[in-house]
């Protein structure tokens, strides 16, 4: 009975291992800010007024005060005292908020021009055969690698900074997954490469005046060849397993790419790239007559339990949802709220995520029959058949069932490292406090502070 029994734990285990290890990661990042987090929506602040709160003029500061800080900046160094994301409220944000948009702005044929051909390039090289297995996040890196090198650097990307941004940009976001840990060695070695790329000119635009040769490779690294490129990869790979696992939403958008920003609304809506935005107030923001947020509090806003409401059918993938009169005006915020710091790339995104995925659709068709979440850690797996060479389709039902099994056991044991690696790495970032100690010695603006001498009293205790 002993053997039965724990024969049934384990052939059951993909069913519910999962979700109960995902319940204790919550709990172990519950744990990382005390009893001063607030999460939206909630039980007073409700899907009606998430925007108003999260638009707030006092909800805008960014890391000092925060626990959840010491963790961000711990997953994204070096350098996240200059990441814009990251950036207190004042003139160093103002240069390098310019700046960004400054890299990011052009004619949209050109930007669109530039992703098509970055894509193409990688799946010359990539695919092959006719039927190719891939990971979708490990195949769109080395796309937006290419590409936001170009932007900066006005050239291709030769190979060697394509793999170092690659490496990269691969060892933040498997830390921020928790499926594997940061490698501050590998990180510095594209950080030496920015240094002499930076050292010999011809960038597209002047870098902030406000940063210091350091703080300026570190901001490119931070902003353009990590978030940019791991924010991409994953939006990329959100749009790609939808349409692998929708083949008629595949087929209209492969004759209309018109179609595009429905796809796009939907998938952003239903998988958004942000998680939870923290930030810390630096006023006091009234609820009503009764509840007051003081200053200090760390507001932690949910992108998808806002997205899942206010729809009909939220779980349900439908792009034509968007068609519809009046949906516009929906509970959704793919790039942020205008009055809080938006994604810099809300113009740029849209219009290059639409030339990759018509490159992509004019050479493979997309199958996929693996688990499709918000964090993807399982980075996308998907069968790319060409489309010059169609697969029958018992062979495709065979590939499906080979990874719907894989996929659900894969689950199993990743769950299980997510948990342990993220565990780990609360506890060294709560130990290396790298927020918590930037600002005991850095003022909001990134001014050095003056450190009291010690008084009389204090050396003799």
């Amino acid at each position: 009975m002993t053997g039965l029994l724990a024969a049934a734990v384990v052939l059951t285990a993909p069913r519910w291992l999962p979700a109960r290890v995902v319940a204790l990661r919550v709990k172990v990042f519950e744990k990382v800010n005390g009893d001063n987090v607030v999460m939206f929506p909630n039980a007073d602040v409700g899907p009606d007024r998430f925007e108003e709160v999260y638009s707030h003029p006092a909800a805008n500061g960014r890391s000092r005060g925060a626990g959840l800080s010491d963790l961000f900046w711990y997953w994204l160094s070096p350098g996240p005292e200059v990441h814009q994301e990251h950036l207190e409220a004042g003139p160093r944000y103002d240069d390098v908020a310019r700046t960004t948009r400054a890299f990011l702005s052009g004619p949209g044929d050109e930007l669109s021009e530039v992703a098509a051909r970055c894509t193409g390039r990688v799946f010359d090289e990539v695919v092959t055969r006719p039927v190719t297995l891939v990971r979708l996040r490990d195949l769109m890196m080395p796309v937006w690698a290419e590409y936001f090198y170009e932007l900066v650097f006005g050239e291709p990307c030769p190979r060697e900074a394509r793999d170092l941004i690659v490496g990269h940009a691969d060892d933040v976001v498997k830390a921020l997954k928790c499926t594997g840990l940061r490698h501050p060695a590998r990180r510095a070695r594209l950080t030496r490469y920015l240094t002499r790329r930076v050292a010999a000119g011809g960038l597209r635009q002047p870098l902030p005046a406000t940063l210091s040769p350091t703080e300026q490779v570190h901001y490119l690294q931070g902003t353009f060849f990590g978030t940019a490129v791991v924010q991409m990869s994953d939006a990329m790979v959100h749009v790609l397993l939808a349409l692998a696992q929708h083949p008629d939403v595949a087929a209209r958008l492969a004759g209309d790419d018109r179609y595009f920003a429905h796809v796009l609304d939907e998938t952003m809506r239903l998988y958004p790239l942000f998680g939870i935005a923290h930030r810390i107030t630096t006023g006091e923001i009234p609820l009503d007559e009764r509840t007051t947020l003081p200053a200090g509090s760390v507001l932690c806003f949910s992108y998808p339990d806002y997205h899942g409401t206010g729809h009909a059918r939220p779980d349900v993938f439908d792009p034509d949802r968007w068609a519809q009169p009046g949906v516009r005006r929906s509970h959704h915020i793919p790039f942020g709220v205008a009055a809080n710091r938006p994604c810099p790339a809300w113009r740029l995104s849209p219009i290059a995520l639409r030339a990759a995925t018509g490159e992509v659709l004019r050479r493979v068709t997309l199958h996929s029959t693996v688990t499709h979440t918000r964090s993807l850690p399982s980075r996308g797996p998907c069968v790319l058949v060409r489309v010059d060479e169609p697969l029958p389709s018992r062979r495709l039902a065979a590939l499906g069932a080979y990874l719907r099994v894989r996929d659900r056991w894969e689950d199993v044991w990743r769950s299980v490292v997510q948990l342990v690696l993220g565990t780990v790495m609360v506890l060294h970032a709560n130990r290396l406090r790298l927020a918590g100690r930037y600002f005991d010695t850095h003022d909001n603006h990134g001014r050095p502070v003056r450190q009291e001498p010690p008084s009389n009293q204090e050396i003799t205790e």
